[in-house]
């Protein structure tokens, strides 16, 4: 029996700090990735409530978007791959029709939606419109300039982008179902 060895061991005595050094290190070199929503550029916070304006009907744009996912624009049905189309023939109004924009820079697109609303029918709609503007401040670029609003210089792009001012109305949700 003298000569019966004992198994060797591992010494475990530092792994507890083997994986609380890799634990430190792994947290201070990971990079956490943030979700990005919708960006808009919300106006200033006041106290005062905002002073009343009157518009012309022929300037607004309404989009509604039921609780069934369905647009409505300016009292009719539409489909969603013919918003872009007509929101861009509304702001430009290259017919100089007396029920669309005046200009412009007096056109604004009112987006309602039902509580109801799915968030990606919102989103796709909500894109639509602004893609319309984007295409649209193209045009001109490329009409001006030569080349998309991209490759603008600063002052070229604030010159189109004032003639062309983005201009999306958000309204008040309506509670499920109810559609006015």
């Amino acid at each position: 029996m003298a000569g019966r060895r004992k198994p060797p061991e591992i010494n475990a005595s530092s792994m507890a700090d083997i994986a609380f050094l890799l634990l430190i290190f792994f947290l201070v070199t990971t990079t956490i990735v943030e979700d990005k929503g919708v960006l808009v550029k919300l106006p200033p916070w006041s106290s005062e409530p905002p002073e009343t304006q009157k518009m012309n009907t022929r300037n607004v744009y309404s989009v509604l978007v039921n609780a069934e996912n369905q647009l409505l624009v300016r009292g009719e049905p539409m489909r969603l791959e013919d918003l872009r189309k007509n929101t861009k023939i509304f702001i430009s109004n290259p017919d100089r029709m007396p029920n669309m924009a005046e200009t412009p820079t007096k056109a604004i697109v009112s987006l309602k939606n039902d509580r109801g609303t799915k968030y990606n029918t919102y989103l796709q709609v909500y894109n639509e419109l602004k893609a319309a503007y984007n295409e649209l401040r193209d045009e001109l670029a490329n009409k001006r300039h030569g080349k998309n609003l991209e490759f603008c210089t600063s002052a070229q792009q604030n010159e189109i982008r004032s003639e062309l001012p983005l201009v999306i109305s958000e309204a008040e949700p309506t509670n499920f179902g109810e559609e006015n």
